[in-house]
């Protein structure tokens, strides 16, 4: 809002062809402005009755203009006792109070009560009760000053400025649109026009905006970092990190510039840089509580659990209050298998705030982790009710059950949805929550389309696949975990029998395999544990018998006194070989399944988080033939008791049969508990937590056939990688 200098610049010297602010009626230059601008005449004509001589008008503004100001208060206090009534002593007085930082409310209310059509005197109010934190009567002086002075500009522009402060940007955007009109080279109102579109989701309108602010300020620092948000939010990666840098470089100490650039990078895949924006935002503002909660939720993503826990708490030391770091708590405790301390965590955010959509989205998932769908939907639709225009319940909602011919309410919100402008991300997770749909529906050709969409956006989101970088890991891994140097090792590590390691590639029925074993009373389920990929690393200077202590004392943490626990982290079929070296009795559990079903069921899921290559079948096949080539390497050299290789479709049409042998593999006892896994009470925290908990059905196995007029690419990638799958 504008200052009481400037506020009063049209009171003290008004135009000449202007109404004299003295209430009589005349023109300034007749009136007052004889007073102010010239010597006076030898006689003026009597004042009316009840106003006061405009000499004595004329005196007042002058000792105003010339900063005298307690002169003019006191002058115009005197005239008061003997004008009580007049509006424009009123006016003159608010205005010298006001320029000496004085309350000036009581006399700024008897002015708009006495000039009731001054609409500078219902403004100058409006900016009074604002200040003084009341934005609803501060709302009605304002409106009250636009209808006596529909164009005033400045007044719209502080009335849009309000309706924005109080939440009601939709009120704020016609308001900026009428100034702009009028006056377009008001950059403040085209930027904040901007920031109005912004926080109503209409992210093309707000970069239009910001960019015609730019023509006019093309350096300016915060114009560049708000348009390099609109930009984020409308997937357009490159260039919002260009604009951020761009704001960087013209003011380092930009805070939100380098919070923005972490978002940025994060999204880009560019996770470990993102730390970095971030740490450099809370260097510049160590209580930037946002900041906070995104450097854990990109340390989470890191699989640096603690310090994203560690981040999360310090925000909430900072304040209390803030929802959004109570629920990402909750997402990093649920990680951590502490379902309950999640739970509380997710319900601390609801207290905060009781319509929290996103944190009944989550208690949806944690409720869906414990195989409870039906409470799980009822929140996710409690969350659409509240906020129709939220994408994830939409996105949960189809993952967590079978789609039908009856969701056609689902299918309109989310086509609802796809038909607005939507941040990258979110339409992505839309994208693949159609193609589940279309594909429960047996619409296959519409769902292949949709996943295609999904993976092509995801590429556009992601971070690159490396091909290069994956290739040097599996020779290292090769080269340093050999025959000779298992043999070298023996007897260095921990014997113990404790861990069931499940490997393989993501959706080769893991999970599956998982639910199995942790229905039988001897076994707990831990999920995937996040360890040998850190162990790999220290492995060259760390004894085998401590980092296998290590890992024995993380599963035993959580086990319950198990006999056996279940890690079922498929990518741990890269360290075979040091799990074997570390634990010599563990046992390594590997599902292998087709490979088309395989490369398909990955791109059909949205695996942004796991890793590049999911989105493009040249790559998913590539990754699947260096995954054959570290897997050929295990069977070669390590010993027959120590590896199960389990066939997904052989699972599948033998449940039975398998699982005897996987019992038998472990040295645990037949369970028939075990054939009932669907029923088996347990958190599932996997994206099969939904299918683990249904009976076993032969309709997943060659499952691609329904698929097959489309991956010719595949089959021509898995060709060239010198994978088979006839």
């Amino acid at each position: 809002m504008h200052s009481p200098a400037t506020v009063t610049e049209t009171l003290i010297r008004p135009g000449r062809n202007e109404s004299c602010p003295c209430g009589s009626g005349k023109k300034y230059k007749r009136c007052c402005g004889s007073a102010a601008d010239a010597a006076p005449p030898a006689r003026l004509p009597p004042p009316p009755a009840g106003v006061p001589n405009p000499l004595e008008i004329g005196a007042l503004v002058a000792l105003v203009e010339q900063a005298r100001l307690t002169e003019a208060e006191h002058g115009t206090r005197a005239l008061l006792r003997q004008y009580p009534a007049a509006g424009m002593l009123w006016k003159i007085l608010s205005v010298a109070l006001m320029r000496q930082g004085k309350d000036a409310l009581a006399a700024l209310r008897r002015t708009a009560e006495l000039l009731p059509s001054d609409a500078e005197a219902h403004r100058n109010l409006g900016a009074a009760l604002e200040e003084q934190g009341q934005p609803a009567l501060a709302l009605e002086s304002l409106r009250r000053a636009l209808e006596l002075a529909p164009n005033d500009v400045d007044c719209l522009v502080e009335t849009a400025d309000l309706m924005r402060a109080v939440g009601r940007d939709l009120d704020a955007v016609p308001l900026y649109s009428r100034a702009l009109q009028r006056d377009p080279g008001r950059v403040e109102a085209r930027n904040n026009l901007g920031n109005a579109f912004l926080k109503l989701a209409r992210f093309a309108d707000a970069a239009a905006s910001y960019r015609r602010a730019l023509l006019a300020r093309p350096n300016e620092p915060q114009i560049l970092f708000n348009l390099s948000n609109a930009e984020r939010q409308l997937g357009n990666l490159d260039e919002a990190a260009d604009l951020s840098r761009r704001a960087i470089a013209l003011d380092p100490n930009l805070s939100v510039a380098h919070h923005n650039l972490g978002l940025i990078l994060a999204a880009q895949g560019h996770r470990d840089a993102a730390v970095s924006s971030y740490r450099r935002a809370l260097a510049l503002n160590p209580n930037y509580v946002e900041a906070l909660n995104h450097l854990g939720n990109v340390l989470f993503e890191l699989r640096r659990t603690e310090e994203a826990m560690a981040a999360y708490v310090r925000a909430l030391e900072l304040k209390p209050d803030y929802a959004p770091a109570h629920l990402s708590l909750a997402f990093a405790l649920r990680q951590r298998r502490r379902p309950d301390e999640a739970e509380s965590s997710c319900r601390a955010a609801l207290a905060i705030d009781p319509n929290y959509v996103e944190a009944l989205t989550f208690l949806g998932e944690l409720e869906a982790d414990h195989g409870r769908f039906a409470e799980a939907e009822a929140l996710f639709q409690r969350a659409i009710v509240l906020k129709p225009d939220y994408y994830f319940p939409y996105f949960s909602i189809a993952t967590h059950r079978r789609m039908t011919g009856g969701d056609g309410a689902w299918l309109q919100g989310v086509e609802s949805l796809l038909n607005k402008s939507l941040p990258l991300s979110e339409e992505i997770s839309l994208r693949y929550a159609l193609g589940k749909y279309f594909d429960d529906l047996k619409q296959y050709e519409t769902a292949f389309g949709q996943y295609r969409q999904a993976n092509e956006l995801t590429r556009r989101y992601g971070a690159t696949f490396d091909r290069t970088k994956l290739a040097r890991r599996v020779d290292e891994v090769i080269h340093r975990f050999d025959a000779a140097f298992l043999r070298q090792v023996e007897g260095q590590g921990a014997a113990s029998e404790l861990p069931i390691l499940i490997v393989g590639m993501p959706r080769s029925g893991t999970s599956l395999a998982e639910q199995i074993l942790a229905s039988h009373p001897a076994v707990f389920g831990a999920g995937e544990v996040i360890f040998w990929d850190t162990a790999f690393e220290l492995q060259k200077g760390t004894a085998l018998v401590r980092i296998a202590q290590e890992y024995l004392d993380r599963l035993t943490a959580v086990s319950g006194g198990a006999r056996r626990v279940v890690d079922k982290m498929p990518a741990n079929f890269m360290y075979a070989g040091l799990i074997h070296a570390a634990l010599p009795k563990a046992r390594i559990i590997h599902m292998r399944r087709h490979p088309i079903d395989t490369c398909l069921s990955i791109y059909f899921q949205n695996f942004f988080s796991m890793g590049p290559y999911a989105n493009d079948f040249a790559d998913l096949a590539y990754y699947y033939g260096q995954y054959v080539r570290i897997t050929d390497h295990w069977r070669a050299v390590l010993p027959s008791n120590a590896l199960l290789e389990i066939p997904y479709e052989a699972l599948v049409a033998d449940q039975e049969g398998w699982t005897r042998r996987m019992l038998d593999f472990v040295g645990l006892p037949w369970d028939p508990a075990c054939l009932d896994f669907q029923n088996t009470e347990r958190v599932v925290i996997t994206a099969s937590k939904w299918q683990v908990r249904q009976k076993i059905h032969s309709a997943s196995a060659g499952r691609w056939r329904h698929y097959e007029p489309w991956l010719g690419p595949l089959k021509d990638a898995l060709t060239a990688a010198r994978v088979p799958y006839g």
